[in-house]
């Protein structure tokens, strides 16, 4: 059984942090447990450590796009 991640939130790794131009790793609440994806930043920019993302699409079996997920409560969070 394959679950859908897309939408998914989910943390990148200690280990996986996600730069320019290079995969990471993610770790993704899916199916009622986490899983953990390749990744890549949907917008081509560095997600670090323990930041919180949502997966926006699925590139490859294990591969997946990320955003970083913004607290819309907290200003300096919003990249508006």
């Amino acid at each position: 059984m394959s679950l859908n991640p897309i939408g998914c939130p989910g943390r990148v790794s200690r280990a996986g942090a996600i730069r320019p131009g290079r995969t990471g790793e993610v770790l993704v609440e899916v199916g009622g447990g986490s899983q953990a994806f390749l990744a890549r930043d949907a917008d081509d920019g560095a997600i670090g450590p323990g930041e919180e993302i949502v997966v926006v699409e699925v590139v490859g079996p294990r591969t997946v796009l990320v955003t970083r997920l913004y607290d819309p409560s907290n200003p300096k969070e919003n990249p508006t």
